[in-house]
């Protein structure tokens, strides 16, 4: 299809062809609504033919239905380029140096202005083009090693990056930062956390939740904070910087293996559970929260361990949940089961048998809580007396996902699940802690008194 329709078809194309308008054209559209001016974007051919996509100049981009059209014009036409003009970064011996391993996700783009087009940026020529702050925290070097959606991540992603950090360690590198999509960073966050162990860098992962042709994009903060940390924190560990409140007054530092997203769209979706965040970060620096830190050191020795096991599965309880699902699972050889349980860990009986079924063949299976917050109690009601009595393993207050991935990086090691169950219940960082603190557990429910006077107080 010509560019000058690209992604259009049926309806919404002979729309486009009936008024002359191209996309990337400036319009002008009367609708039954009202006038609309912007940039007529491509649609993915995916999409359906009912509707065209306007960049308004506010940033944001609007669905105009087809059939509320009566007129359009086109004001002006700029072909699309998609190059970003580079800016030579700056070195300078003073500042530390700092390695940006991308993997793919929104935090890699940017916008072109002339076009209204959003495109990779990732070159370190790009990025100081499209951030030049950069350039004021460090020297930044960069290498892509996926160009992946972060649902399209995994243990092989996983290897490779614990390896690829492992290599810039020995190199001297003073910190690094991962640019990931956020909707499994938290996986990838606790399984880079039990595969590169005792860092004596930072290791930042950083996203962002809305790319940079939106007015309240959060990519270009997140960036500077990840970057700010990496450079100078004294934290050395495998943290996720991403916004603290949905302001932008300051990043928020996350361990690892407590972290999790915990909305779909706002900006300050990810939290740490069951525990407070490591630190705060500003464009002026890090401020613990926490003293329990790894703290940066000046040798290049990591503990490296690149391992996966793919045979594992994270089993959601429901109710009426039936046995075939863990059968189902063992016969097609999986070698290890986390169940999210209800309560303090707890699934129905019917489950049962297939859980003897799996243990007998030799399946290691831990139990976690689907609350995230609090910790698996198996020994409170018969309920969990019996399933520990068929081999079901608890696994103290480790996130779901987080068992997940560290059940695959131990069944990765070994196939004795004696050996298995001594890694998994052997805290490496932060996962299992013997108490969760009051504060730690803070979920602040609108409407009530309290909470409203104290968001009148601290959020105007």
């Amino acid at each position: 299809m010509s560019d000058a329709f690209k992604g259009y078809r049926g309806k919404a194309l002979s729309v486009l062809k009936e008024f002359g308008v191209r996309v990337w054209s400036d319009a002008s559209i009367q609708t039954t609504r009202g006038e609309f001016k912007g940039i007529i974007l491509p649609r993915s051919e995916n999409d359906d033919d009912q509707h065209l996509v306007l960049k308004l100049n506010t940033g944001y981009n609007i669905g105009i239905d087809i059939k509320t059209i009566t007129g359009m014009k086109e004001v002006n036409y700029r072909e699309a380029h998609y190059k970003i003009p580079e800016k030579e970064f700056p070195f300078s011996e003073e500042k530390p140096n700092v390695k940006l391993f991308g993997t793919g996700g929104t935090i890699e783009s940017r916008l072109d202005y002339r076009t209204g087009a959003v495109i990779p940026a990732f070159s370190p020529g790009e990025l100081y083009g499209a951030v030049p702050e950069l350039a004021d925290i460090c020297n930044l070097k960069t290498e892509k090693l996926f160009a992946v959606f972060s649902e399209n991540m995994g243990p092989q992603q996983y290897i490779t990056l614990a390896k690829a950090i492992g290599e810039e360690i020995k190199n001297g590198i003073h910190g690094i930062v991962i640019g990931h999509g956020t909707d499994t960073m938290h996986h990838t966050a606790g399984a880079l956390a039990f595969m590169v162990q005792n860092p004596p860098v930072p290791v930042v992962m950083v996203g962002s939740q809305r790319s940079s042709d939106r007015p309240s994009s959060d990519a270009a903060l997140n960036l500077i904070h990840a970057a700010t940390a990496a450079a100078t924190s004294d934290i050395a560990e495998v943290m996720v910087c991403m916004f603290g409140p949905t302001s932008d007054e300051y990043g928020l530092l996350h361990r690892g293996t407590r972290v999790r997203k915990m909305h779909s769209s706002y900006r300050s979706t990810f939290r740490t559970i069951g525990d407070i965040p490591l630190a705060t970060v500003t464009c002026e620096g890090v401020k613990p929260l926490k003293e329990d830190y790894n703290k940066r050191r000046h040798d290049r020795k990591a503990n490296v361990f690149p391992f996966f096991e793919e045979r594992v599965s994270l089993v959601y309880y429901y109710p009426n949940m039936h046995p075939d699902i863990i059968d189902a699972l063992v016969d097609n050889g999986y070698k290890g089961i986390v169940i999210a349980g209800t309560g303090l860990g707890h699934v129905n009986k019917p489950v049962y048998p297939a859980i003897e079924r799996a243990v007998r063949k030799g399946v290691a299976i831990y139990m976690t809580v689907q609350t995230l917050w609090g910790y698996v109690h198996m020994f409170v009601y018969d309920t969990g007396r019996d399933l520990m009595d068929k081999g079901v393993i608890p696994a103290e207050n480790m996130l779901p996902e987080v068992a997940y991935v560290k059940l695959g990086w131990a069944l990765g090691q070994t196939d004795d699940l004696d050996c298995v169950k001594e890694i998994m219940l052997t805290p490496v960082n932060g996962e299992i802690t013997e108490r969760e603190p009051y504060n730690g557990y803070l979920v602040y429910q609108g409407g009530i008194p309290e909470i409203e006077e104290f968001l009148k107080r601290v959020h105007k």
